[in-house]
């Protein structure tokens, strides 16, 4: 197992190893590690059916619960990302965020196994949050102190949300299924300890946040919105490019993500499994 770190604000590639096959818990362990330390991990040239992706996922965590889009037939814990090569709705999550947030137990990680990729376009860009908030301002940090995020997915999963009615009738080939359920809150907490390392930092951004706690509305989304042009600073970010066979997994409680276009009149399609949090 070689580690090489992207040099980047955060990721690292990982080769040596065949995922299409069990692995034993040393590995697992150290795999763990290194995502653990550098928050995103590319595995590339892997050969991996859909019965592979699972298991990998379930090496490290229980499956997630992805509301608001299908599974692909025959499977309960995969989603494809795609979009056809003429495909004119908007691109699929190209706004910044960090996986279903609105939960009250939001994801640990997310894996995604690259089937077919443009050959130009479409890298995926990452935010570490970490970093964001050992850098951030004394007088920004002290605004954000103890406060509480309310999560909700309405602005991008209700009826009249950006994935909702309208945007099906635009002909994503994506299965989106906007619900009403998306309406719901959670509260966060905007900075927060990693769960397993103990390290400090932001979560979420106003992607998923519908306001602050006990915070004026108008304030709120001022502050959120300045909290959101730090977290995302280039200083932050590692951009990832795609190649076919490639499986990432990143660190949901740790950095946030976006999608990039650029691959017109290519298609692209994605295997997606997400990491459910780990018992309490």
């Amino acid at each position: 197992m070689e580690i090489t770190p992207s040099g980047q604000a955060c990721g690292a590639t990982i080769a040596g190893l065949d995922l299409s096959k069990p692995l034993d818990d040393t590995t697992i362990a150290d795999i763990r590690a290194a995502w653990l330390e550098h928050h995103v991990l590319a595995f590339p040239d892997q050969q991996l059916a859909d019965d592979d992706l699972e298991r990998f996922t379930l090496a490290f965590g229980p499956f997630g619960e992805d509301p608001f889009i299908a599974p692909i037939p025959g499977r309960d814990h995969i989603i494809a990302v795609k979009r056809e090569a003429g495909e004119l709705a908007p691109l699929f999550a190209e706004n910044w965020h960090t996986d279903w947030s609105f939960q009250k137990d939001p994801p640990a990680g997310t894996c995604l196994y690259g089937i077919t990729i443009p050959p130009t376009g479409g890298d995926t860009l990452y935010a570490n949050q970490h970093a964001a908030l050992e850098a951030m301002p004394d007088a920004l940090r002290r605004r954000i102190e103890g406060k509480q995020a309310i999560h909700s997915a309405k602005n991008a999963y209700s009826p009249d949300g950006t994935y909702g009615e309208a945007d099906r009738a635009k002909g994503r080939s994506m299965d989106i299924r906007p619900s009403s359920d998306a309406e719901a809150t959670q509260l966060h907490p905007i900075i927060r300890q990693h769960p397993e390392t103990g390290r400090e930092g932001l979560y979420s951004c106003i992607g998923y946040i519908a306001g602050i706690e006990g915070m004026d509305q108008d304030e709120a989304l001022a502050l959120l919105m300045e909290l959101y042009q730090w977290q995302t600073r280039d200083e932050f970010v590692y951009r990832h490019q795609w190649e076919p066979n490639m499986l990432v997994m990143w660190d949901n409680r740790s950095v946030l993500h976006r999608a990039t276009g650029g691959y017109e009149g290519h298609a692209r399609l994605l295997h997606r499994t997400t990491i459910g949090s780990q018992p309490a």
